[in-house]
């Protein structure tokens, strides 16, 4: 009886924070989606051609527009690196598309606090940079050269097709209408639902994980663990072992914003958090596909690289908010259990999943269900529109149109 009741609190704090941030989910994906829908991945490689200040801006921007979970990231800059983008330029744009995007923001702010939001929007730029400068300062060409013929190699690693499709809408006019357009709404939908099929399980294991902990582990051991009652110790320990307790975390994207939360109550630093949720991209089963597509040596130096480079935009972001007086003094993350009743909450969270069932509904009605199927595919079978595959280097047209009705293009990366 005290198991089902210890699994009891546990299963009701995850669907609390679940109903506490289910439309701001909902929201947040859709403002992806409208802002992906006009990004066209088949030309974003040539952008990324060098590793000047210039070309890690424009590669962080379309990170961040490029919205991804932390798989498909890492899949779609192997891709970029492929086909000619520099090294450096393609990792910025990894970090950005998981760490710099709408929905997170969001998120953050619902369940922790806009300073967090801010913080993690400050420090991104500054992990960028700091990874820019270790790179450039470390990575010998003959490292490079051999990652890239292993990533030449091809090897499948997690997320592939999803990675490889391109959804943007193609046409001319303002935005606005190219979105209201037909071909405009059908991009939406394919978009939010692809995008959710990518990052449920990490939602799902993260709400888990965070409602577990928080039910089981008394605050306490956090607290002694984080060294609360040593203030300075504290601020210097969170950002070294936030990374740390993400990597043996496995929840990478968006579903580690609870855990962060949970963490914060207990105890960690303002910085730690920064950190812990940066860390999403060093989590164990993606450090083994770094292994696959760069090899066993650049893996270790991804490993090294974003670990430090982690660790310093958590000490930049604690110093800075400090310094300004935004840290939070309270540690009042949303975590607690939840009453369902008629509030705002409930009103927002019933007209968003109107929305999300209107989406899945044009999804199902324009062919959606084919792509779902296809989004594990190799790196060289990139799903096509119609339901085939190509090689990577093919010649074939560069956009195919639906089976269905629908008039809509969809762009595949060649």
């Amino acid at each position: 009886m005290r198991l089902l009741d210890a699994l009891g609190s546990a299963l009701e704090l995850a669907f609390s924070m679940t109903w506490q941030i289910c439309w701001a989910l909902i929201l947040g994906f859709f403002l992806s989606a409208v802002v992906q829908a006009h990004v066209h991945r088949q030309t974003i490689a040539r952008l990324l051609g060098d590793d000047h200040p210039k070309t890690l801006a424009v590669a962080t921007g379309l990170g961040a527009a490029s919205s991804s979970c932390s798989y498909a990231a890492v899949a779609l800059a192997r891709s970029l690196f492929r086909k000619g983008a520099n090294f450096t330029a393609a990792m910025a744009f990894e970090v950005a598309s998981t760490n710099l995007v709408i929905e997170l923001g969001i998120i953050l702010a619902l369940l922790m606090g806009w300073q967090f939001t801010v913080g993690e929007f400050i420090g991104g730029p500054v992990m960028i940079v700091v990874l820019a400068v270790l790179f450039r300062s470390f990575l010998r060409p003959r490292l490079l050269d051999a990652a890239r013929q292993q990533a030449e190699r091809g090897v499948a690693g997690s997320m592939e097709g999803h990675a490889a499709m391109d959804m943007s809408v193609t046409g001319t006019g303002p935005v606005w209408r190219r979105v209201t357009s037909a071909d405009g709404l059908t991009s939406v939908s394919h978009i939010f639902v692809m995008e959710w099929a990518a990052v449920l399980r990490d939602i799902v294991i993260g709400l888990l994980i965070a409602g577990a902990i928080g039910a089981w582990v008394p605050e306490s051991f956090w607290q002694s663990f984080f060294l609360i009652d040593h203030p300075l110790l504290s601020k210097l320990w969170g950002p070294l072992i936030g990374p740390i307790v993400a990597m043996a975390s496995f929840v990478c994207s968006i579903g580690n914003v609870p855990l962060a939360a949970v963490l914060w109550n207990g105890g960690i630093s303002f910085g730690g958090v920064i950190a812990f949720i940066f860390a999403d991209l060093l989590i164990l089963p993606i450090l083994v596909i770094y292994r696959k597509y760069y090899g066993g040596r650049m893996a270790v130096f991804l490993f090294a690289t974003f670990y430090l480079a982690s660790v310093v935009a958590g000490y930049i972001v604690e110093i800075t908010f400090g310094v300004l007086g935004l840290i939070p003094s309270e540690r009042n993350a949303r975590i607690e259990m939840a009453d369902v009743s008629w509030n705002y909450t409930t009103f927002l969270n019933i007209g968003f999943l109107l929305l999300a069932a209107l989406l899945i509904i044009r999804f199902v009605r324009t062919g959606g269900m084919r792509m779902l199927t296809m989004m594990g595919g190799g790196p060289d079978n990139a799903p096509a529109a119609d339901g085939s595959s190509a090689s990577a280097g093919a010649t074939a047209p560069a956009r195919r149109r639906f089976a269905r009705p629908s008039d809509r293009h969809i762009h595949r990366n060649e």
